[in-house]
């Protein structure tokens, strides 16, 4: 099976396109590194050419507001009109748990403009939201830092491991479509100061957790539900002390 991966040089991307190809599946790393690019179009109708699914886990390079919404809406519109002409029999695409509920966010209401996209589409699809990675722990640090402080919203949180994602993807493509939304997450459902209190620990930091009410995740409000799934999801089996180790392992 010929198989599209659109990001396939990213974080999840290069992780998801090696899996297929373990598989034995003809796959196409597809980035405006490798020249197929769904901004400008260029390459993307060669790239199609005879591919049975396509996983698009294109990100925009900047959360300015105008550009992100931009980004997603051009990216979608040239990537599903292709898929259309090529006749793509599954669209596969990760978007972010709690996005309906995030719509302050200029970036959650260009990933909303992005589902929707694919919903009416009338390409085949699967669509996955995924909670935070554990690879985000970092940056979602360091925006929240004010001198030796780290302030967080006390909220649900449930990260997951970008292994894990990338094994729920590489799933999906392999699979029929759902025509619907799955939701997936890590194993441990915890508040987000005492996930990043873990993660200062684990990581020597000094840094101390300040925990505060506002609601606020990268400047836009939320209730303590945003950022975890809503009903049923499908959970990771890599636990945060097990992710820890393997960053720790390849450090």
């Amino acid at each position: 099976m010929k198989i599209v991966v659109i990001g396939g040089t990213g974080l999840i991307g290069t992780k998801v396109v090696a899996k297929l190809r373990n598989r034995g599946h003809q796959v196409v790393a597809a980035s405006p590194n490798t020249g197929i690019n769904t901004i400008t179009g260029e390459g993307l109708a060669e790239a199609l050419t005879g591919t049975d699914v396509v996983v698009d886990l294109a990100n925009s390079p900047s959360w300015e507001d105008k550009a992100v919404m931009e980004f997603f809406q051009t990216s979608g519109h040239n990537l599903l009109g292709a898929e259309i002409n090529a006749g793509v029999k599954l669209h596969v695409a990760v978007s972010i748990v709690g996005v309906p509920l995030m719509q302050d966010s200029g970036y959650m209401r260009a990933k909303k403009a992005q589902e929707d996209l694919i919903l009416r589409s009338g390409v085949p699809y699967t669509l996955i939201r995924s909670t935070q990675f554990f690879e985000f722990l970092a940056g979602i640090v360091n925006q929240a830092t004010e001198g030796d402080t780290v302030h967080v919203s006390n909220v649900q949180f449930q990260p997951i491991a970008a292994e894990d994602v990338a094994g729920f993807v590489t799933e999906a493509a392999l699979a029929a479509p759902i025509n619907g939304i799955t939701e997936i997450a890590g194993p441990e459902r915890l508040t987000m100061p005492e996930m990043v209190t873990r993660f200062l620990k684990a990581t020597n930091d000094q840094r101390k957790v300040v925990p505060n009410e506002h609601g606020v995740y990268y400047g836009a409000q939320i209730s303590n539900e945003s950022l975890v799934p809503a009903g049923q999801a499908r959970l990771g089996a890599i636990n945060f002390e097990a992710w820890m180790a393997s960053q720790l392992q390849h450090a």
